[in-house]
C-alpha cells in the first residue's frame, strides 16, 4: 500500500512538473509540442473551410490531435487537486474515531474539488477546443478560435500580458464601466438629435451606439457622421472623452508592466541559471558583495546575486550580473535555482550577522553538500555558525585589523602585499588545478622548472575526499609529489599564470 502510494505520488509529481512547473527542464519541450499540435490543428481546420483536405489529414486531426487535447485536459484535471489526500484523510479519521468510511463524502469532496477546475476559464477553453473535431456539426468550426487561445498557456509573453490585465482588473473594469456609460449617454443623445430622419445613416438606436463606440475609441470609420450642430457638439465631447480614457488605459497598462518587469527579468534569470551547472550564489550586494562579484566575474565564475533590496539588485543588474530580488533566508528561491544539483557555493555576505546565519543554516538544511561561506563580525555568532557546519566563516574586521597591524609594523611588506592583492603591477596570486594527464602530474616539486614557467610557488593545496576544506602545504619540499588531486598556489604575472592554466 505504501509502495503503491509512493509510485502514485511520483507519477503525479512528474505530470505536474511537466505541465505546470516552468523550472522543470522538460517543460519547454512539452510546451513546444503542444504549440505545434495547436498550429497543425488550426491550419487544418482553416484550410478545410474552402479546400477539402485528404482523408489521412482528417483522421490525424480527428483522432491524434483530439486525443492529445483530451489527454491534456484529463491530466490537468487530475493534478488540479489531490484526490489521494482526501481518501487518506477520510480513512485516518474513520480509523481514529472507529467509524465507517463515508464513500459519499469522499466522492462529494472529489467532485467539489474537480469542479473548481472544470468551471475555470482555462478549463472551459480547453473543453471547447476539443469540440471542433466533430465535423458533423458545421457550426462548431467557429470554435477553432479556442484552440488558438490555448496557446496562451504555452507562451510566457502572452501569459505575462494576461497577468498584467488581471493585476489591474479593478482599474480596467472601472474604466470599462465608465466608457460604457459615456457610450450609452452619447448614443442616446445622438439618436434624440438626429434619429428623426435628420440623419439618413441613423435608422435605430443600435446605429447610434455603434457611432458612439467607434468615436470614443478614436477609430472613426466615417460611415456615420453627425449632420446637426447638436450632434457635432456631442461628437466633440465624446472625442475628448475617448482621448482621456485611452490615455488612462495606456498609463495603467504601462505602470503595471513596469511593476511586472522586475518579476519577468528575475524569471528570465532563473531560467538562464537553470541551464548551467556549478553556480555560485552571492547573498548580499553591499560593499563586500560588490567586491566579490567583481572578482568572480574576472575569474569567469557563473554566479547570481540575491538581495532583498530592490535598489541593490537593480545596481547588480546594471553592472551586468544576474540578480534576483528575494529574501535569501527563505528556501523557495534556492529551490528554483536548483539547490539539489546546480548550486555548488553560497556566499552569505549581507551586513547582518543574524541574516547570514539564517541563510547559512537554511542552505545546509536544503543540501549539506553545498559549500557555504559566511561573513560574520561577532565571535559568538561565528562559533554558532561553525556548530551549524558552515564551511568557512570570514570576519572582515579581523582581517582588516591584521592588515592594519602589518601596515604599522612592516609598511613595505604591506605595500607589496596590497599591490599583489589589487593586481597593480599585473602580478597576482592564483591557484592552478593540476589536471589528470597533465605534465605536472606524478612528478616531484624539484622536477618542476618554476623559473621557466615564470611563477613563484607559495604552496600546494591538497584536496581531501573526507575533508571539504583540504590541506594547504606552505613551501613544500622538493620531494613532494604532485597529483591530480592538488592545486598549486603561486604568484606571478597574469600572463604567466594564464599560460600555465591553458597548459593544464
Amino acid at each position: 500500500m505504501v509502495e503503491a502510494s509512493k509510485k502514485y505520488r511520483k507519477v503525479k509529481d512528474f505530470v505536474y512538473n511537466l505541465i505546470e512547473n516552468d523550472n522543470y527542464p522538460y517543460k519547454k519541450y512539452f510546451d513546444f509540442f503542444m504549440i505545434m499540435v495547436i498550429l497543425i490543428s488550426v491550419t487544418l481546420l482553416v484550410i478545410d473551410v474552402k479546400h477539402h483536405i485528404p482523408l489521412w489529414l482528417d483522421h490525424l486531426d480527428l483522432y491524434i490531435v483530439t486525443s492529445v487535447f483530451i489527454i491534456e485536459y484529463l491530466a490537468r484535471m487530475w493534478i488540479y487537486s489531490d484526490v489521494h489526500k482526501i481518501v487518506i484523510e477520510e480513512y485516518e479519521e474513520s480509523f481514529y474515531f472507529e467509524k465507517d468510511i463515508s464513500v459519499f463524502y469522499i466522492f462529494s469532496q472529489i467532485i467539489k474539488n474537480k469542479w473548481g477546475y472544470v468551471s475555470s476559464f482555462s478549463a472551459v477553453v480547453d473543453l471547447i477546443a476539443i469540440l471542433p473535431s466533430y465535423r458533423g456539426i458545421r457550426v462548431l468550426r467557429i470554435l477553432v478560435l479556442f484552440r488558438a487561445f490555448k496557446m496562451l498557456r504555452y507562451t510566457k509573453s502572452l501569459t505575462g500580458f494576461l497577468y498584467v490585465l488581471k493585476n489591474k482588473k479593478f482599474e480596467l473594469i472601472t474604466l470599462l464601466t465608465l466608457s460604457g456609460f459615456f457610450i450609452f449617454i452619447a448614443g442616446i443623445m445622438l439618436y434624440v438629435f438626429e434619429g428623426d430622419n435628420k440623419n439618413p445613416n441613423i435608422n435605430n438606436l443600435f446605429d447610434a451606439f455603434y457611432w458612439a463606440l467607434i468615436t470614443i475609441s478614436t477609430v472613426g470609420y466615417g460611415d456615420i457622421s453627425p449632420v446637426t450642430p447638436e450632434g457635432r457638439v456631442v461628437t466633440m465631447l465624446i472625442i475628448l472623452t475617448g482621448i482621456g480614457l485611452i490615455s488612462f488605459v495606456t498609463s495603467i497598462i504601462v505602470s503595471s508592466f513596469s511593476e511586472r518587469l522586475s518579476v519577468l527579468r528575475e524569471g528570465r534569470v532563473i531560467q538562464d541559471v537553470g541551464k548551467k551547472n556549478h553556480i555560485t550564489v552571492v547573498c548580499g550586494y553591499g560593499l563586500l558583495g560588490r567586491l566579490v562579484a567583481d572578482g568572480l566575474s574576472k575569474e569567469g565564475v557563473e554566479f547570481v546575486v540575491i538581495d532583498k533590496d530592490e535598489h541593490l539588485t537593480a545596481q547588480a543588474y546594471n553592472n551586468g550580473y544576474h540578480s534576483i530580488c528575494a529574501d535569501a533566508s527563505q528556501g523557495d528561491i534556492f529551490r528554483q535555482l536548483g539547490i539539489e544539483n546546480r548550486i555548488t557555493h553560497v556566499l552569505c555576505l549581507t551586513s547582518d550577522d543574524i541574516q547570514n546565519a539564517f541563510i547559512a543554516v537554511n542552505i545546509k538544511s536544503l543540501n549539506k553538500e553545498v559549500y557555504v561561506t559566511a561573513r560574520c563580525s561577532d565571535d559568538e555568532i561565528a562559533q554558532k555558525m561553525e556548530f551549524a557546519h558552515v564551511d568557512h566563516v570570514i570576519m572582515p574586521e579581523e582581517i582588516a585589523g591584521m592588515m592594519g597591524a602589518v601596515y604599522a609594523g612592516e609598511r613595505v611588506a604591506f605595500e607589496v602585499l596590497l599591490s599583489i592583492i589589487e593586481e597593480k603591477e599585473k602580478t597576482q596570486i592564483d591557484e592552478v588545478n593540476i589536471t589528470k594527464g597533465s605534465f605536472l602530474e606524478d612528478i616531484t616539486i624539484g622536477e618542476v622548472d618554476f623559473e621557466k614557467l615564470r611563477i613563484i610557488l607559495l604552496g600546494i593545496f591538497r584536496h581531501s575526499d573526507t575533508n571539504s576544506l583540504g590541506e594547504f602545504i606552505f613551501n613544500p619540499g622538493d620531494d613532494v609529489v604532485l597529483t591530480s588531486n592538488d592545486s598549486i598556489v603561486c604568484i606571478g604575472y597574469a600572463t604567466a599564470i594564464a599560460n600555465l592554466k591553458s597548459r593544464m
